[in-house]
């Protein structure tokens, strides 16, 4: 409270380099306005993984409640919290700190369970066999999540032995069978009932030509540019189609009811306010 006796600004900020991009602040932002949290601010900070440790270390607890992580950081922060979550814990990534008051750090990640609401919003509700495009963090969320939906075998395709081996022990770790292919077959993969793509802008262009004439159901984690060519090709297909905006915005609704402590967070207000800012791009 201030001398007046009104709250206080409370902060959260999401963190990342390159971070201009992110839709974060737009949907946050949102989510305050409808819960009628007049007094939450929410910003974005340039920050790679040798800033980190200074940042965390400048931030007031009584005045910061949390803050949401892109690349590269998801990995960097482990060290630097006091708990983490179970679902954190499993894949080593967290894209949510929450700061309390006594000053300790608490990191989860939310995009486990973002990826299997925007899947199960579209029906997903179990999967007998998925292709996982790429590895690194995502990807290993990715397995988290179909981890969850009970997977049966799942099949990455990534680029070299080092790569696949990562993949093949993430899936041990996680309890999902994983094989891994070659990059150079990844049209293959198309073939499957689910294919989450979790590869950089551009990568999986060229599969765009290689979609067949009945396509299941792809994930793909991008939403700027959107669609993708990958997406697009897949749509006019007749093939389901979600994308990294879904996936956005069911992982901050958990960010903002960990942050600010008030469930359920406005789903329709952040979904509503992620598109119109891919709109005014």
């Amino acid at each position: 409270m201030d001398t007046n006796g009104q709250p206080g600004t409370r902060r959260a900020a999401v963190l990342g380099s390159p971070i201009a991009h992110s839709l974060s602040p737009a949907l946050h932002r949102a989510a305050y306005a409808a819960l009628g949290l007049d007094h939450w601010r929410y910003d974005r900070f340039e920050v790679d993984e040798a800033a980190l440790p200074g940042f965390l270390a400048g931030l007031d607890p009584a005045e910061w409640a949390g803050l949401s992580l892109t690349m590269p950081l998801k990995r960097a922060v482990i060290p630097l919290l006091d708990t983490i979550s179970d679902t954190a814990a499993s894949v080593e990534a967290a894209n949510t700190v929450v700061l309390r008051p006594d000053g300790s750090r608490q990191g989860d990640n939310t995009d486990i369970p973002g990826m299997v609401a925007a899947l199960r919003e579209r029906g997903i509700t179990s999967v007998r066999s998925a292709a996982v495009l790429g590895a690194g963090a995502t990807a290993s969320s990715a397995l988290a999540a179909l981890a969850r939906l009970g997977a049966g075998e799942v099949t990455a395709y990534v680029r070299g032995p080092a790569r696949a081996a990562e993949m093949r022990q993430w899936g041990e770790r996680l309890g999902v069978p994983v094989r891994t292919a070659e990059w150079t077959d990844a049209a293959k993969a198309l073939g499957e009932p689910l294919v989450i793509a979790t590869t950089p802008a551009g990568a999986a262009d060229h599969l765009a030509g290689a979609v067949s004439a009945h396509p299941g159901m792809l994930f793909d984690v991008l939403y700027d540019p959107w669609p993708t060519p990958l997406a697009a090709a897949w749509s006019a297909r007749g093939g389901a189609v979600t994308g990294g905006l879904d996936l956005l915005v069911h992982q901050a609704v958990l960010q903002v009811e960990q942050h600010t402590g008030r469930a359920p967070a406005p789903l329709p207000a952040i979904r509503a306010a992620g598109e119109a800012a891919l709109a005014a791009h």
